[in-house]
Parts: structure tokens; C-alpha cells; sequence
């Protein structure tokens, strides 16, 4: 009987992880980053079926690259994570440093697992805090290990040349078209055949947001058609159609120099006081 093959536990992590990278890199990149009123997820998805970018539960969204099936059961995991969570205790108790602690176990479990290969995956799950100081991104790879990154997170096989793209360009505070639009870049800037950056139309773009400013409990909505198309070619966001504005009430009309009366025209038939009065006639 032959004995099996002996392999270091240094040389068989290796081979997995050099694996699972190979399986991430033939999937397109995703970018999420922070704006103005919330998170902005951003993906090159030419598919109109098979979903990259998806919500959990009221302010946590998740986006992800690598083999389908995979992070599909990962994100129907973290969906019945999240609600029985929420069912149990409160709401509240649904948070996204829970849910990446939970994925973070998962994924290292089956990393160090002999038995079954790693996953071919990188999640990101970001989290709507009441204010843009809350916010918060984080960042799992194959292996389990994960990141909390402060304004910007790109992964799948050009992540490195879309987060240079993305550092160049991002400031604090931007609102949702420049913010789109340098998502765009940024995925465009890994290059063609000959070297120029790719220009993703909106059909090739999976976007989507959590919105601060939306007054439902769940802050996840999608965005796309001519919505998309207007935030990508104008400089003003479009504005909500599930919002009505209120209406603008005149203002009143203030009076001016000219609108004032004219001044009384003088009493001609005034008594002068020095004058003395008639005197009444005798009898």
C-alpha cells in the first residue's frame, strides 16, 4: 500500500490561496464607496439576471465578485443571518460588523478546510450608519480576513489599478453623479486591448445606493435605466420620483419707493396763526 503524498500546511495554504485568486481575477471588478447622503455600490454586470450588488437587510448592503453560485449562497446565508437576528432580539441588533464577523468565520473555515476547496470569492458588506462618520465598509476575502476600509473599497481582478484610480479622485462630501462617474472611471481605467480605458455604458453597469435621505426603513435601492443614464451624463442628480416636493408658496411683494402714495398736497386754505381772527360784526 503507498503512502500519500506528503505536503507542508505552509505549501498547501499557498496553493489554495494562489487558486482563489485566479478564480476571483477572471471576474469583473466592483467599487463601493461613500457620497454624499450614503454608500454607492458600482459594478460592471452585463447580466441582467445574475445580481453582484444586493441588500441584506434595512441599511446593510452586499457586493461581490468571483463564482456566482458561491457568493449566492453567501448572500442567502447572511439574508437568514439577518433576519432571524432581527426577529429575535430587535432590529437594531442587525448590524454589519455582526454579519462580517459571521462571513469572516464561513470563509476561514472553509479556507483551512481540507475537504473542500476555498471559495473563489470577495464580499463587501457596507453598513448605513445615521451619520456619514457611521458608515462603515468592510472588505472579505477567501481566506476570511477582513478589512474595515475608510472611504473607498474596489475587488476582482483589476482592483489594485481601480483603487489608485479611485484614490485620485475621491474627496468627502461628493454628491451621487460625481461620485457615479469616477466609480465609472475608475472600473473603465484597468484598460482595453490597447491600452486606452474602457467606456461602460449603461447597459454594461449594475449601480445601486443606500440612501440617508430616503424616509423608508430600508435605505437599499437600485439604480437604472434612464435614471442612471441622466446621473452619468449630468452634473444635477435627477430628482426622486418617489419624493413629492412641496409646493413653493409666492412670496409677498415687497413695496418699493415708487409703489408709495403720493404726498398729500398741501392745505392752501390754512389759517396762518399770526393772523388775527375777524372780528364779529356789531349790532
Amino acid at each position: 500500500m503507498s503512502l500519500p503524498f506528503y505536503v507542508a500546511p505552509e505549501q498547501q495554504m499557498k496553493d489554495r490561496a494562489d487558486f482563489a485568486r485566479k478564480g476571483i481575477a477572471r471576474g469583473r471588478s466592483v467599487v463601493v464607496l461613500h457620497y454624499a447622503d450614503g454608500i454607492l455600490f458600482v459594478a460592471e454586470n452585463r447580466s441582467q439576471a445574475l445580481h453582484k450588488v444586493s441588500e441584506i437587510y434595512d441599511r446593510i448592503g452586499f457586493a461581490a465578485v468571483g463564482r456566482y453560485n458561491e457568493f449566492e449562497n453567501l448572500r442567502q446565508a447572511g439574508i437568514r443571518y439577518a433576519d432571524l437576528r432581527g426577529y429575535s432580539y430587535d432590529r437594531t441588533d442587525v448590524t454589519g460588523r455582526g454579519l462580517a464577523n459571521a462571513y469572516a468565520q464561513l470563509l476561514g473555515t472553509i479556507f483551512s478546510s481540507g475537504g473542500e476547496k476555498p471559495y473563489e470569492v470577495e464580499i463587501i458588506v457596507a453598513e448605513l450608519g445615521a451619520t456619514p462618520e457611521l458608515d462603515q465598509i468592510y472588505r472579505l476575502t477567501y481566506d476570511g480576513s477582513v478589512a474595515d476600509e475608510d472611504n473607498f473599497a474596489a475587488m476582482g481582478g483589476s482592483a489594485d489599478v481601480i483603487a489608485a484610480a479611485l484614490g485620485k479622485g475621491f474627496r468627502r462630501g461628493l454628491g451621487l453623479p460625481a461620485a457615479t462617474k469616477l466609480a465609472v472611471r475608475a472600473l473603465g481605467s484597468d484598460g482595453s486591448s490597447n491600452g486606452q480605458p474602457r467606456k461602460l455604458e449603461v447597459e454594461a453597469l449594475e449601480v445601486a445606493i443606500l440612501d440617508r435621505t430616503r424616509a423608508l426603513p430600508r435605505k437599499f435601492r437600485r439604480i437604472e435605466g434612464a435614471r442612471l443614464g441622466a446621473l452619468l451624463t449630468e452634473e444635477i442628480e435627477p430628482a426622486d420620483q418617489g419624493h413629492i416636493q412641496p409646493p413653493t408658496l409666492p412670496s409677498e411683494p415687497t413695496v418699493t419707493e415708487t409703489q408709495l402714495p403720493p404726498n398729500p398736497p398741501s392745505d392752501t386754505n390754512q389759517v396762518d396763526e399770526q393772523q388775527e381772527p375777524p372780528q364779529n360784526p356789531g349790532p
